[in-house]
């Protein structure tokens, strides 16, 4: 098994460089866009060494499309409140980036062969502007977003990723943001992490690390596990993406391995 950093030697390591490069984030609660707990702190930590990036593309769990990926070409991305019952607070938050209109149609021809639409009925979903508030705090780097279609499998997530690796080139940070374990049903305050909660969660680091990502794209090897860690798995989606942009020459951090309420994996990555 090849071997990964740990955050703080990335940290440590992390200049301008070529390429930009690609962050996965375990979002977890839309509370931690409000709240100062360590993995907000860690989002902090790593937006004031990053490199400040030309544009930011993300792609996030809660824009979900069926049989075309659709890229938000807006000057203005809406804020978007997409939960309840949540305090107001949270629904207060506005997050006032503006976005990257000539980028992302550059992006969706980029992406003609995945069946990709311009569109400006979006904006930046929580799982985009939770963390984003705290890497960027103020909003001032154009970002947009690029929907994951659902009718793609997890070998058409890593091709649609490949074909974004121009964009690296460009100055611009691509931002995966979902959670590599995320079952809402199993959710529990008084456990650490259910074993198959970890069992998921090492199994795709594992494959992560040693850049084995055709058989991290194959279904049948996660058995019973897949629809434990994700009874849907959108937020496992945008992992695969980020994978499809990983060159050999890349290093590997992982950060916030932690689990909450025990099934929810907090577990991030970068490749740098």
């Amino acid at each position: 098994m090849l071997s990964s950093l740990r955050f703080d030697q990335m940290l440590d390591q992390l200049a301008p460089a070529e390429r930009a490069p690609i962050v996965f984030l375990g979002h977890g609660n839309p509370l931690y866009a409000i709240t100062d707990n360590d993995f907000a702190k860690s989002w902090r930590r790593l937006g004031e060494k990053l490199a400040r990036p030309q544009a930011i593309l993300c792609i996030s769990a809660h824009w979900e499309t069926r049989r075309s990926t659709l890229v938000h070409v807006g000057a203005m991305p809406k804020t978007i409140h997409d939960f309840y019952g949540f305090p107001q607070d949270l629904f207060d938050v506005q997050y006032p980036a503006p976005g990257a209109p000539e980028l992302a149609h550059d992006v969706a021809l980029m992406l003609k062969n995945h069946e990709a639409i311009p569109t400006e009925e979006w904006g930046l979903d929580h799982g985009a502007w939770a963390v984003l508030r705290h890497l960027y705090p103020e909003a001032d780097i154009p970002v947009f977003q690029v929907s994951i279609n659902r009718d793609l499998d997890f070998a058409g997530q890593l091709a649609l990723g490949r074909d974004l690796k121009a964009l690296r080139d460009r100055g611009v940070l691509i931002l995966g943001s979902g959670n590599l374990v995320h079952n809402l049903r199993a959710i529990s305050p008084e456990v650490e992490a259910f074993d198959w909660a970890r069992e998921f969660d090492q199994k795709v680091a594992d494959l992560l690390t040693d850049r084995n990502f055709a058989e991290m794209a194959n279904r049948e090897q996660y058995g019973s596990l897949l629809n434990q860690a994700h009874p849907s798995v959108e937020h496992l989606a945008p992992a695969f993406y980020c994978a499809g942009l990983v060159d050999e020459k890349d290093q590997l951090a992982f950060f916030n391995t932690q689990f909450d309420m025990g099934s929810l994996s907090m577990r991030s990555f970068i490749y740098y």
